[in-house]
């Protein structure tokens, strides 16, 4: 989802429309990914303390839910996070639980001691972008990390009991990639434990690395169908060894399914043979 603020998009997943949004940093610190167009016209800043705290001094006092709006508030180091978290708990003090975006390079940069006291001053869930379990795609993707890097730091997280959610992208890999990207992408998930799948539909944005890739050849993009069958692979060879949730409800998806694995696999599987999924 996103909100039109006067000087820049604030963006946020859709589960937290009903959340308290704060914002932390504006603009993305990376900015290079192909596929994306969000942050490109904007200059990364953190928002100072100054605001943040001035904007939960005039907060409602029994907010139970927080939102950390930028593309990646994690990037802003833990002294700098911890401060933030000490500021809500203190403006808000029945707040049970604060969200975040974080990429798997600025988790990195966090020690697991870190994470597990982030978790303990109340950062309870986290939205990551791994896109795939491909490495070639996501050098080409320009993702800054590799598929072994994003296992080393989710398990970091599990050990720190910080939950997260793996949002993965469907069609990524482009036109006769789409089955063995969802076994290598199933298979990195297969490694860790997450609360949730998102996936979402690669779409192409004018002005994006992935647009001129397009014109000029250099990626073909799977159709409807394959990418259909991308979501069915990514199914069939997920292996949880704790529930999670599997969800499709994202509005670039193709079709929006919602279970959780291992218990609604077939259910899963089966609501992909409906003949009205657009495709």
């Amino acid at each position: 989802m996103e909100v039109v603020n006067t000087n820049h998009m604030v963006f946020y997943p859709q589960d937290e429309m009903t959340t308290v949004l704060l914002p932390v940093t504006t603009g993305c610190n990376y900015n290079k990914c192909s596929f994306c167009a969000m942050y490109k016209d904007e200059t990364y800043k953190e928002v100072p303390y100054s605001d943040i705290e001035n904007n939960l001094r005039n907060g409602y006092l029994y907010t139970e839910k927080v939102f950390l709006t930028g593309a990646d508030p994690m990037a802003i180091g833990f002294k700098r996070m911890y401060k933030i978290l000490k500021l809500i708990k203190e403006y808000y003090p029945y707040c049970a639980r604060v969200a975040s975006y974080g990429s798997i390079r600025s988790i990195a940069n966090y020690t697991m001691e870190d994470l597990s006291i982030l978790h303990d001053e109340g950062l309870r869930l986290l939205y990551i972008g791994f896109e795939t379990g491909r490495d070639d795609i996501l050098k080409l993707m320009k993702k800054g990390h590799t598929a072994s890097r994003a296992i080393e730091q989710a398990k970091k997280l599990n050990e720190a009991d910080l939950m997260f959610d793996t949002i993965v992208m469907y069609g990524i890999a482009g036109k006769g990639q789409s089955i063995s990207n969802a076994i290598e992408t199933a298979n990195m998930i297969n490694e860790f434990r997450t609360n949730r799948v998102i996936t979402m539909n690669l779409t192409v944005f004018s002005g994006t690395d992935l647009d001129r890739m397009i014109k000029e050849g250099e990626f073909i993009a799977a159709d409807g169908a394959e990418r259909l069958l991308e979501i069915k692979t990514l199914i069939e060879n997920l292996r949880p060894n704790s529930p999670m949730i599997f969800d499709t409800s994202h509005p670039t998806n193709i079709i929006s399914i919602r279970g959780t694995l291992p218990r609604d696999k077939d259910k899963l599987l089966k609501a992909l043979e409906r003949p009205n999924i657009l495709v």
